[in-house]
C-alpha cells in the first residue's frame, strides 16, 4: 500500500499546506495531489510544491480537460515532469457540464471520447515518434474547422518528453473505468469502499484488455480519495465528511445527470441518494447532510478515535494486498494523523 496527500484547491485565500506536504514526504508518503474547480488552478501549486520537496512525486488529481487544448496540458505537464527530475504525474478529468459550460463557456461534449482523444494526443506528442496529427470528434490537429486558414501543418514538440510520465483519470462510473483501463496508469475514484471493488472489477479488466499486451492491475493504479479525521467525537468527525458527501450526491449535478448521485446508488445507497438530491436542491442543505447514513460515511473515510481509525483499515489493507487499492489519498488529516496512518501501513 501507497499513501498520498490530497492538497486540494484553495478556498477564498489560497492556501497551500506546505508543512504538512513537508511532513508527508519525511514519513515516506508516496504522493501529493493538487486540485482545481473554478478558483485555483491545479499545475500552479503543482510547481509550487514540486519547487519545494525533494522526492514525493505530486500530481494533479484533476486538471479539467475541457479547460486546456491538449497540447497545452502536453507542454505543461513534460515541462514539470522535466524540471522536477520526473516526480510529476497527470491526472485528468472531463469535469462536470455545470463547471464545463457554466464556468470555461465551452460544450461539454463526450467525455469519455474526449478522454480517449485526449490522452492519445498527449501520448503522440510526448512520444515524438512523428508530428502529431488527430482527426477526432472533439480535436483535429491540424485543426481544420470552417474557420481555420488552413495553414496549420502537424508538429512535434520541441522539448523531449519521457513516455514513462503516467497518466491517471478521474472515474466512477463504469464506461469510465473501463476508458481507464484501456487508456490510462491510474484512476481516482472520488471515494471507495475497498470491499466493493466488484463495482469496478469487470470494466477495468475490459479496458485492460482493449490495451492489450496483458495489461492488468499490477500495472494499474487504483487511488481513491480517504478522507480521515481523526479525534474522540465521533460524530464532529463525521461531519466534515457528511458535508462533502451531501455537496457530491445532492448538488454536484442536475437532477437525472449526477455521476456521483450514480455511484451513491451503485453502492448500495439507492433510496439515501435520493433523499439527498431532492433535499439538497430544495434548498435544504443541512437536512441533505443529516440523509448521510453513518455506514456510508465508514464506508469511505477514516473517522473518529485512533484505535477506531486503526480497526477500519482491515479492509483497505486487504484491499492493498489483492491491489485492488494502489494508493490511499488522504485528505483532512493532521500531521499526527499522518504519522500513525504511515507506521501503521508503511
Amino acid at each position: 500500500m501507497k499513501l498520498g496527500l490530497l492538497a486540494g484547491y484553495s478556498p477564498a485565500t489560497i492556501d497551500i499546506p506546505m508543512d504538512n506536504i513537508k511532513e508527508a514526504e519525511s514519513l515516506g508518503f508516496d504522493s501529493v495531489w493538487t486540485a482545481e474547480a473554478y478558483g485555483s488552478d491545479a499545475v500552479s501549486p503543482a510547481a509550487w510544491v514540486l519547487a519545494g520537496t525533494t522526492k514525493i512525486k505530486v500530481g494533479t488529481a484533476i486538471m479539467q480537460m475541457p479547460a486546456r487544448t491538449p497540447a497545452c496540458t502536453a507542454m505543461t505537464a513534460q515541462t514539470l515532469y522535466a524540471l522536477s527530475g520526473g516526480r510529476f504525474i497527470l491526472g485528468l478529468g472531463p469535469s462536470g457540464p455545470q463547471v464545463v459550460e457554466g464556468w470555461h463557456g465551452v460544450a461539454y461534449g463526450r467525455p469519455l471520447t474526449r478522454t480517449r482523444e485526449y490522452i492519445d494526443i498527449i501520448r503522440q506528442i510526448v512520444a515524438r515518434e512523428a508530428p502529431a496529427t488527430f482527426d477526432g470528434y472533439h480535436y483535429q490537429l491540424p485543426y481544420k474547422g470552417d474557420d481555420a486558414t488552413g495553414l496549420g501543418k502537424p508538429l512535434k514538440s520541441i522539448l523531449h518528453g519521457d513516455p514513462a510520465m503516467q497518466i491517471y483519470t478521474a472515474s466512477i462510473s463504469a464506461k469510465g473505468m473501463e476508458c481507464a483501463g484501456e487508456v490510462a496508469d491510474g484512476v481516482f475514484p472520488v471515494w471507495m469502499n475497498p470491499q466493493r471493488f466488484d463495482l469496478f472489477e469487470e470494466h477495468l479488466n475490459k479496458g485492460f484488455a482493449k490495451a492489450g499486451g496483458g495489461k492488468s492491475l499490477d500495472d494499474f493504479a487504483v487511488a481513491p480519495f480517504v478522507t480521515a479525521i481523526m479525534g474522540d467525537d465521533l460524530e464532529q468527525c463525521r461531519g466534515p465528511v457528511r458535508g462533502q458527501l451531501a455537496l457530491y450526491i445532492g448538488g454536484m449535478g442536475a437532477r437525472g445527470k449526477n455521476f456521483y448521485n450514480d455511484y451513491c446508488k451503485r453502492l448500495g445507497y439507492e433510496e439515501a441518494a435520493v433523499k439527498i438530491q431532492d433535499l439538497y436542491l430544495d434548498g435544504n442543505k443541512a437536512e441533505a447532510m443529516a440523509a448521510v447514513p453513518e455506514q456510508l460515511i465508514d464506508d469511505v473515510a477514516l473517522v473518529g478515535p485512533w484505535e477506531r481509525i486503526k480497526e477500519n483499515l482491515a479492509p483497505w489493507k486487504a484491499a492493498g494486498e489483492k491491489r485492488h487499492v494502489e494508493s490511499m489519498l488522504i485528505g483532512g488529516g493532521p500531521p499526527e494523523l499522518l504519522r500513525k496512518l504511515a507506521e501503521e501501513l508503511l
